[in-house]
């Protein structure tokens, strides 16, 4: 093998130096340097000297087996295809639950609930601070029984439900416990996920509520609860998604997201669990961005350096707990309102990224949310965009299609070893709650943010129909619109349920959530109590405030 790579170099110096040169005196190449967005060079072409010093058992393995770079299920796709899960929420619950219907119509697997921006930082659709807002980026829960109208008609132990949602994320799993309840199903049934990823809303997001030990001691009170409770339900999705949208790179997005990862873990063990009790049902959650091959390489090297962290750094002994299973969103920062038509083509090599790169369960954006939430229309091609990627093209056919490609597997090595030297940093600095009360994920993120920016202004990077291929074009038409009628009947509704309630139980359960913030028994079963006497979300929130106080940003 070694003669082989000699030869081999020495013929491809001659083809660069005898037919490369020939032909670049005649048509030079495009610009000087390709890379990717992560800043890494791109090759004029692969071959195996790229990756003579791969082990392959050490490096890829086999699907299902560590260190899972080629898949973590030993079939993949030829077993079943990922979840096809269309996130959708907007103005009331009533108006949600008919979308959820129609897209289980249309073939949908999961169910993806988006909230509203007070029910994510934890204030009722009646508070000052909600006005204008209701409704309006997701759907308004108020408290129980707007979750009960929201699953009205669909049965949980049929489906599984992934709930984007993070500070308050113990109060809407305990809605969501509750509904179960009422349908009669055992909680230990249940599927599905919530984000409940507060370190990456300190660091990209801004919906945060509690200081980050306070929220820190929330999340393993979820892993406690769950691990004994729904053994089946992933209690946390780690988020990469918002960090890339908020301008990060791709190398980036897993550095910072396995980071974080890292810190929940350590801070489970920590509160005295058992790394192989609660690790499987860890989930993440990342970007398909618009360089179709570093994605794909993306996919492979977070899953990688995933098993090796569990079972290097946190001594994992069981197989589950190593394996990194993701839900995967096309990039909605990339969607133009100029020709969003063209957004179509983009969400679907997107999303054929997600799938080339082993996504569990897949989102694909609509076409027209530059301008507004997707109408029944647009959420119907992006979700035939899957359909037509799973049934049609013959990609999910065979597991990891594009793993030995030359360029691919080194492109996977240099994404390994770029977010590692980040992930060292960042345990230099103390781990990841550290470095981003340091300020420092946020000012990376910034500046790559900034760096991308005036790549397209200087057309160094073109965004077709933005800073090239211009056209003129009417606006869009016939866009979804929230109006401020949904904030008057939302309110009228919490009225209703607000003169309803036994006001007595309600103010009982609050004090007793009040003292065990102040204690440590686990916060779970307690908000569950509020939440059955129809509390609402503001109101245990509230409680909540009250003890642990709110983080503001220095």
């Amino acid at each position: 093998m070694k003669d082989d790579l000699t030869t081999l170099r020495s013929a491809k110096e001659t083809w660069e130096s005898e037919t490369v040169a020939k032909t670049l005196k005649k048509f030079p190449e495009r610009k000087a340097e390709f890379s990717t967005t992560s800043g890494i060079t791109m090759a004029r072409l692969y071959t195996p000297l790229d990756v003579a010093s791969q082990d392959y058992l050490g490096d890829l393995g086999f699907p299902g087996q560590y260190p899972y770079t080629r898949g973590v299920q030993p079939t993949m796709y030829r077993g079943r295809f990922w979840t096809m899960r269309q996130y959708a929420g907007f103005a009331t619950a009533e108006e949600t639950n008919r979308r959820y219907k129609f897209l289980l119509d249309k073939g949908q697997t999961g169910l993806s609930v988006a909230f509203d921006l007070p029910t994510q930082i934890g204030y009722d659709s009646d508070h000052p601070l909600s006005s204008g807002e209701v409704g309006k980026v997701g759907v308004a829960i108020d408290s129980l029984a707007d979750m009960e109208i929201l699953f009205d008609g669909i049965p949980l132990d049929k489906v599984s439900t992934s709930m984007t949602i993070n500070a308050t994320a113990a109060m809407l799993l305990a809605m969501y416990i509750a509904v179960a309840e009422k349908q009669g199903v055992d909680s230990k049934i249940l599927r599905g996920t919530i984000q409940n990823d507060i370190l990456k809303e300190y660091a990209a997001r801004g919906t945060y509520i509690f200081p980050p030990k306070e929220s820190m001691r929330i999340i393993t009170d979820i892993f406690a609860y769950c691990k004994d409770h729904l053994p089946k339900w992933n209690t946390i999705s780690i988020s990469g998604y918002h960090i890339r949208e908020a301008g990060s790179t791709a190398v980036q997005e897993v550095a910072f997201t396995l980071a974080d990862g890292i810190a929940y873990v350590q801070a489970a063990i920590d509160a005295g669990l058992d790394v192989d009790a609660f690790a499987s049902r860890l989930s993440f959650f990342f970007n398909a961005h618009s360089n179709f091959l570093e994605e794909i390489a993306k996919f492979r090297a977070a899953r990688r350096m995933w098993a090796r962290i569990m079972k290097e750094r946190f001594k994992a002994k069981d197989s589950r707990s190593m394996r990194l299973r993701f839900h995967t969103q096309t990039a909605g920062s990339t969607l133009t309102a100029q020709q969003p038509e063209n957004n179509i083509m983009r969400v679907t090599l997107q999303a054929l990224s997600a799938v080339l790169g082993g996504t569990q369960s897949l989102h694909t954006n609509s076409w027209d949310e530059a301008y507004a939430l997707p109408s029944e229309k647009s959420v119907t091609i992006a979700l035939r965009t899957q359909q037509v990627i799973a049934y049609e093209t013959g990609v999910a056919d065979s597991i990891d299609p594009l793993g030995g490609s030359y360029l691919i597997e080194k492109l996977t090595e240099e994404i390994e070893e770029k977010a590692n030297e980040y992930i060292a940093r960042i345990d230099e600095m103390g781990g990841a709650v550290k470095a981003i009360e340091a300020g420092y994920i946020q000012r990376e993120i910034a500046d790559s943010a900034y760096q991308f920016q005036m790549e397209v202004e200087k057309q160094e990077r073109i965004i077709v129909g933005v800073n090239q291929f211009r056209q003129e074009e009417p606006p869009l038409e016939d866009v979804l619109r929230i109006t401020g009628d949904v904030e008057r009947y939302q309110i009228e509704k919490l009225k209703k349920v607000k003169a309803g309630r036994d006001a007595t139980r309600v103010a009982q359960t609050l004090d007793r959530l009040k003292e065990a913030a102040k204690g440590t028994d686990n916060l779970v079963p307690v908000i569950l109590d509020a939440v059955k006497a129809y509390a609402t979300l503001g109101e245990i929130s509230g409680a909540l405030r009250e003890v642990f106080g709110e983080y503001r940003e220095s």
